[in-house]
């Protein structure tokens, strides 16, 4: 054994009340301090009161307005969006917090059902927008500077004009958006509420699927056997959650005349279905010479024959595997961030001092990560499930660079702010880059060096190889469901159908993991959402390179592209780094990154 490049500590050891020092808690008084609080009922009153005058002041007479006033009405909306989303925002994080708690629940869903109540007068305003013609928007756009900023919102509410639906059936569909909602508190209360049972422990999901990466074979042996059975025994409920979503996905598609289950990710990611493909075409080629070549030299470090699902992410035989503490990981990632630009340390730091992340492993909590921008005039909460893993060090960067990206972008307000979804992963994988290098520039033997290259290709092809798989699975998944209802065993031969081909012929797959498609939340969150990460990896990668090269200025254009948010097409935020992703040779670019780290470690093994 040998220890990492970053202080690691056993478990035991840590003081605080956690194994892994103090962990922190999330403060929402940020939001609000309560559900009871007289802010949160004043600005429901409000929300109530505005959503009824805006449609008052505006309904049926948006093509009319000068551009003086259309300003004024688009700055209204961001209002309204902004207390809506200030509202939502706490219910639902106080909700993750503790998901099986039905108070919580309840309080959730109902401001969800509120809010759909008040808000259902103003979807006249992106449809009557649509109506209005080019020539008098760009009038308007011509007149008046300040609205002309708005310019990319009207532009990825107009991409939908060829597929928007008369008035009365989207306001019908905004009423029933509610129902929807439900099947994926459904997915993810049954989640939560899930416990395994290994070598006599109980457990939830996240303490299970974190026993994948334990040293000891008979303990991942032992939860992945687990975790099969348990998703056996709540197999149709998943699979109605997924029936019942693709459906209804498929229904609304279809009435709105979108070629494809995909068309509406595209158009809400601001990205063209052909830079998609080219994407998913240059991965799934690759596949050989990188998940299919890694985990065949991963099944010889690890002494075997043939490789099990429980091994993919197995620690290596000489890996330390004491626990790295809270300080340590804090310690690890400020370091990193600051080297990069002092300025990114100093956006970084207030996440860890005043309540904006919550990182501890508790009954009830929603699995996962993710770092939540709430609204513009407060900042983002991050949310973790910190296990004291060294992969877990690298969640924390990643998710930390999303709360950089949107702490920089909340200055273009509500409707600007929000970055769609391909190049919502630049700063958080960009900022698990500069961790992984750091870490990487400290190894003192060949030996560390090969353990971290081995992490990295490993989080790469988890970001890369397998979120292209689960996209294709969901493609196969949509496209089924539109030909009839699935049972249980048609989803799990679409699931096993996208495994051998991106893992490999060194694996075998034992009974069971045909469902491991349940757990995913993804595919009832966000249909499609998962070619993001990919996208994003691509793009770091070939961003870094940039960086490595030792581009002129670049930190000051980072900042620049992270500060755009969505205000910015990805061809014109990348162009300064003499970059497009809509030229096939991007992807391989971002790609030749992980098979160098590959063929490095190979070459160690020479």
């Amino acid at each position: 054994m040998f220890q990492l490049p970053f202080p690691v500590r056993d478990a035991n050891a840590a003081s605080g009340s956690d194994p892994f020092g103090d962990l922190p808690e999330w403060d929402l008084s940020d939001l609000y301090t309560s559900q009871d609080s007289p802010e949160l009922k004043r600005d429901l009153e409000w929300l109530e009161t505005e959503c009824g005058s805006f449609a008052s002041d505006y309904e049926g007479k948006l093509a009319e307005l000068s551009a003086a006033d259309m300003l004024n009405c688009v700055l209204r909306n961001e209002k309204i969006n902004g207390i809506a989303g200030r509202i939502m925002s706490y219910a639902g994080l106080r909700y993750y917090q503790l998901t099986t708690d039905a108070d919580r629940a309840k309080f959730m869903s109902d401001m969800q059902e509120a809010i759909t109540v008040f808000t259902t007068p103003l979807v006249f305003f992106t449809l009557e927008l649509n109506r209005i013609d080019d020539s008098v928007l760009s009038a308007h756009f011509k007149a008046n500077t300040d609205l002309a900023r708005y310019k990319p919102v009207f532009d990825r509410i107009r991409a939908m004009k060829p597929y928007q639906l008369s008035d009365e059936i989207e306001k019908f569909l905004h009423d029933l958006g509610v129902v929807g909602d439900a099947w994926e508190r459904l997915f993810d209360e049954t989640i939560a509420g899930l416990t395994f049972t290994v070598d006599g422990e109980e457990l939830n999901i996240e303490g299970t699927l974190n026993f994948l990466t334990e040293q000891d074979r008979s303990k991942r042996e032992a939860a992945s056997r687990e975790l099969a059975a348990v998703f056996q025994d709540n197999i149709k409920t998943f699979a109605r959650v997924h029936n019942t979503q693709a459906k209804e996905k498929e229904i609304i598609d279809r009435w709105r005349g979108m070629p494809s289950a995909q068309t509406g990710r595209h158009l809400s990611n601001d990205v063209e279905p052909e830079v998609v493909e080219a994407l998913r075409s240059a991965v799934v080629a690759a596949y050989p010479k990188l998940s299919h070549r890694y985990y065949d030299l991963k099944r010889k470090w690890l002494g075997l024959d043939r490789m099990q699902v429980w091994d993919r992410n197995a620690p290596l035989p000489m890996e330390d595997t004491r626990t790295v503490s809270w300080e340590d990981a804090e310690k690890t990632v400020m370091e990193a961030y600051s080297a990069f630009d002092p300025r990114m340390g100093e956006l970084a730091a207030p996440f860890f001092s005043k309540g904006w992340i919550d990182a501890g492993v508790k009954p009830g909590k929603a699995p996962g990560a993710f770092a939540h921008p709430t609204v513009t005039d407060v900042h983002p909460y991050v949310m973790l499930n910190y296990l004291g893993k060294p992969r877990d060090v690298m969640t924390l960067a990643h998710e930390l660079g999303h709360g950089v990206h949107q702490v920089l972008a909340a200055d273009q307000g509500e409707m600007l702010s929000s970055t769609p979804l391909t190049l919502a992963e630049t700063a958080s994988v960009f900022g698990e880059m500069l961790t992984f290098r750091k870490m990487l520039d400290k190894a003192e033997t060949q030996e560390q060096r090969k353990v971290l290259l081995a992490g990295k290709v490993e989080d790469m092809i988890n970001t890369v190889v397998r979120q292209i798989a689960f996209y294709d699975f969901e493609c196969k998944l949509h496209a089924a469901r539109a030909d009839g209802e699935l049972t249980p065993d048609d989803i799990n031969a679409l699931w096993m159908s996208v495994q051998a081909e991106s893992l490999g012929e060194c694996f075998d797959f034992m009974d069971g993991y045909e469902t491991f498609w349940a757990y995913i939340p993804h595919f009832v969150h966000s249909p499609f959402y998962v070619y993001a990460y990919a996208f994003g990896d691509g793009l770091v990668n070939a961003l870094y390179s940039v960086y490595a090269e030792g581009d002129e200025g670049f930190e000051d254009k980072y900042f620049e592209m992270l500060k755009a948010g969505g205000s910015k097409h990805h061809k014109e935020l990348l162009a300064p780094f003499g970059l497009d992703a809509s030229d096939p040779k991007f992807w391989d670019k971002g790609l030749s990154m992980i098979s160098g780290f590959i063929d490095e470690l190979e070459a160690m093994e020479e």
